[in-house]
């Protein structure tokens, strides 16, 4: 290619970029235009179906009769989207956000990008302020309806509460990430049900390490907001020996490393150890100027509470532990889970 074919190349690339980039944000902007229309619409509709129940003589089954002949007669019509169900989505979309300007500001923030789906997935969070959270999350960290699902699915908010103080919880349901200390980013326990990890006696943590490389966004979804990966099976040397830690994580929020080690079976006082030396090296040698201090966390398959009261863990500063799941247990067997890590907090810091 000629010296002159080169620069008109180079010339017409940039200009391809900077079309590109004009039509991308045309794009965004229409999806976001038709995205607030549509939810919109949805929003009129559901508070025209409240005023005419509530202005209408009130008898046995007449909302619902009602909502069925507008799902036959606005299908006819208008297509697929006004089944009976979806009618209904609406009423409660309305019950939920009562004032226009509500809504208004919540679909018009700049980080927001929350489509029909996303807000008829909140509509199943029962706790307005689980619900509440959960929106504020999935705008924020621009979750996809089914990492919203997901997230929902596994009582995510829920877990975050057992994990922690409850003050600072509730403070963060009204005004975001009031007060941020290391432990507000830990859950317990973890569901690594993306893992699809069998369990059997020879399983080992390579394989659950391997799992987690693989399905590394996963992962981060789960770790939470602000995290970030860094290293695989990290090497630290010290006095002529060599150290690995697992997995090595940053997390932008907290502005420090975290280090995970994985654990299949009973949590020991040596993994706890082992970590807290892990930490303390890391810390030493490897921890940037201006960085907080390095934040340990020992992923166990079975948490033994005595060693987590009895070590380290229980002054709750830079080493941690917390449990996983392989499976997606159900919604009972996550709430007790999270009441038995409620009641084993309450009685560490009560």
């Amino acid at each position: 290619m000629s010296p002159g074919t080169q620069r008109t190349f180079r010339a017409t690339d940039s200009l391809y970029r900077g079309i590109r980039g004009v039509l991308e944000s045309a794009r965004a902007g229409a999806y976001r235009a038709v995205n607030l229309a549509m939810v919109e619409a949805y929003w009129r509709v559901g508070r025209l179906i409240v005023e005419h129940e509530q202005g209408s003589r009130r008898r046995a089954g007449y909302g619902e009769a009602l909502v069925d002949d507008l799902a036959r007669r606005l299908t006819a019509e208008f297509g697929r989207g006004f089944t009976g169900t979806n009618l209904r989505y609406m009423r409660q979309f309305f019950l939920a956000f009562p004032t226009h300007h509500a809504l208004r500001d919540e679909l018009t923030a700049p980080e927001s990008a929350l489509s029909w789906t996303h807000f008829r997935l909140l509509l199943g969070v029962r706790d307005p302020a689980a619900r509440a959270w959960y929106r504020r999350e999935a705008a924020d960290q621009h979750w996809s309806t089914r990492q919203l699902e997901r997230q929902i699915s596994v009582l995510y908010y829920e877990r975050l509460l057992a994990s922690r103080r409850k003050a600072p919880v509730r403070r963060e349901a009204r005004t975001r990430l009031a007060s941020l200390r290391p432990e507000h980013f830990i859950r317990d326990p973890y569901v690594l049900e993306f893992l699809n990890l069998k369990d059997y006696p020879a399983l080992r943590e390579s394989s659950v390490e391997r799992g987690i490389i693989e399905n590394l966004q996963a992962f981060l979804l789960e770790l939470g907001r602000g995290f970030s990966f860094v290293a695989r099976q990290k090497r630290m040397r010290f006095e002529e020996e060599d150290f690995y830690v697992d997995l090595v994580f940053y997390n932008s929020i907290l502005k420090c490393f975290v280090l995970i080690d994985l654990k299949v079976g009973k949590l020991t006082h040596q993994d706890i150890g082992q970590m807290d030396s892990y930490v303390r090296m890391f810390d030493q040698h490897a921890r940037p100027k201006g960085d907080n201090p390095t934040i340990g966390l020992v992923l166990c398959s079975d948490k033994n509470e005595a060693i987590a009261r009895y070590s380290v863990l229980s002054e709750g500063r830079q080493i941690f532990a917390a449990k996983y799941t392989k499976v997606l247990p159900t919604e009972a067997q996550l709430t007790r889970e999270i009441e038995r890590e409620r009641r084993r907090f309450d009685t560490r810091h009560g």
